[in-house]
């Protein structure tokens, strides 16, 4: 297990991350014998039931050949070689294969004459520092055949291999099985990661109007780190609901009647967690208003003291520069002038104190 190790892609700034050990998840199925240089993951349904995993790639041919047959191909991090395999095994259109192999692409669902082609992304939380990664995933959906094409390895394959073992008995629907398991992975993990930033959200809340000043600084670096988060999620998450929607409809024969409540199941979630993505990026905008407007306040406050004590230092700096004129005044030259000037500066000072104290100045 790696763990779940943030790294930063050099291209464009993205943040992927690490997920399962490419070699140790879901190992019966990684292919010992493939004509690609990169690592490819086989099975094979027929009739409903799993009947080979792990066979060589070339095989995959043959095994179309066969009626009611349905076979996965999983390619982790190809390159233009690999995919040129893929080209010529399935007949896939060159240009799905260059979104396959550029990444960055946005998360959509194209129509080509004899399949589908989807991007998608996988998502993970740091709830250390609230930073939200991604991994990249383009999958080709043909009639019999799932082709996953993962350009790192944060998506936990490993997930939805047992997704697939633990619902054996809607094996018998072909591709839209092994779509669903793995459209329903994802958006589980949309779900997860709007959860965890709702729980950050509400102790940064929690925070805003603590009584230490020094906090705000952080509550400030926290609430714009969850708004980026935020917005990525949106960007990744609000494409999925119409790709979930395309794939539900009927003439693409993708879905049939039995699959079909859990494509709806999964559309719901979709739709849930788009609306809770877009309610917490206003409340944190709101956060950060409401941060503003406290820390104008407590500077009001504070100007408003300052300004107070600086009206009570004002009368005895007012009074001894009133005594100090070198020009004759009541008390010139005598003990009780003293005693006067120092009773007007105590008796005054002391009203200001107690009627600024009675008007919550002080």
């Amino acid at each position: 297990m790696i763990g779940s190790e943030v790294d930063e892609m050099s291209a464009g700034g993205r943040v992927t991350f690490r997920g399962n050990d490419p070699v140790a998840a879901a190992a019966a199925t990684v292919s010992e014998s493939t004509p690609t240089k990169c690592q490819a993951r086989t099975r094979l349904y027929q009739n409903g039931a799993l009947i080979a995993e792990g066979f060589p790639v070339a095989d995959i041919s043959e095994h179309l050949q066969q009626d009611a047959t349905v076979v996965w191909l999983d390619l982790h991090n190809p390159d233009r070689a690999d995919l040129a395999v893929l080209s010529e095994e399935f007949g896939l259109h060159p240009l799905a294969i260059e979104d396959a192999v550029l990444e960055h692409e946005r998360t959509k669902l194209d129509r080509y004459q004899n399949y589908l082609f989807l991007t998608a992304y996988a998502v993970h939380l740091d709830a250390e520092t609230g930073q939200l990664a991604t991994s990249e995933l383009a999958a080709f959906i043909t009639k019999r055949a799932l082709i996953t094409v993962r350009k790192d390895d944060g998506m936990d394959i490993g997930a939805v291999v047992s997704y697939w073992d633990g619902s054996p008995d809607l094996a018998k629907n072909g591709v839209g099985y092994l779509l669903h398991g793995l459209l329903d992975n994802i958006v589980d993990g949309y779900f997860a990661t709007v959860q965890s930033l709702d729980e950050l959200i509400e102790s940064v809340e929690d925070q805003v109007f603590a009584d230490n000043p020094r906090d705000q600084g952080a509550v400030q670096r926290r609430s714009f780190e969850l708004r980026k988060s935020l917005v990525l999620l949106r960007r990744v998450v609000l494409p999925m609901r119409e790709v979930v929607n395309a794939v539900l409809r009927r003439d693409l024969g993708i879905v049939d009647d039995a699959m079909m409540p859990y494509y709806q199941d999964v559309y719901d979630h979709v739709l849930r967690a788009t609306e809770w993505t877009e309610g917490l990026r206003d409340l944190v905008t709101t956060i950060l208003e409401t941060q503003l407007t406290v820390q104008a306040n407590r500077m009001n406050v504070i100007t408003k003291k300052v300004t107070s004590w600086a009206a009570i230092v004002a009368v005895p700096t007012f009074v001894t520069g009133f005594y100090g004129m070198n020009v004759p005044y009541a008390g010139f030259g005598k003990p009780w002038g003293v005693g006067a000037a120092v009773a007007v500066m105590v008796v005054t000072s002391v009203s200001l104190y107690f009627v600024f104290k009675r008007r919550d100045w002080l």
